[in-house]
């Protein structure tokens, strides 16, 4: 399994092929499209991020010492970018979430091409993610005492 760094290596460089944002957004909409359903049993009240202009739902889950993301939104912009970030963090400990330094994020340029609502969605998307990472660590050290 590859490192979060170089998940994100491997995201800036498919980027850094298109210099057109017009291009780098069909790409966005290509991962969007190309994700996996979120499973209907998860789009509840419980697993809708706040803050997200869109609707988004995260459902997160946790065995052999990794965090897995699923996630889906109504927007197709926002499920691609979504979709970059569950690349990035999912199928990780805890730990490696918890202190990854997302910096594929500034280096496509994605920050200063979002709208500031959806920016502030990335945001929370960010959030929510190293909330479950957090979740799950503190079960598990509770679990080993």
């Amino acid at each position: 399994m590859k490192t979060i760094n170089e998940t994100q290596d491997e995201i800036v460089n498919e980027f850094s092929e298109f210099e057109d944002w017009m291009d780098k957004y069909a790409l966005l909409i290509d991962l969007g499209n190309s994700q996996e359903s979120l499973d209907e049993q998860y789009k509840t009240p419980e697993n809708l991020i706040e803050g997200c202009q869109s609707r988004v739902w995260l459902q997160a889950d946790y065995h052999d010492g990794k965090v897995y993301f699923h996630a889906e939104s109504d927007a197709i912009i926002v499920k691609g970018i979504v979709s970059l970030l569950i690349q990035v963090l999912s199928g990780h400990t805890p730990d490696e979430i918890l202190n990854a330094d997302l910096y594929f994020i500034e280096k496509i340029g994605l920050k200063e091409h979002l709208s500031p609502t959806r920016s502030n969605g990335l945001v929370a998307m960010v959030k929510q993610m190293n909330m479950y990472a957090l979740a799950y660590k503190v079960k598990n050290e509770q679990e080993i005492k």
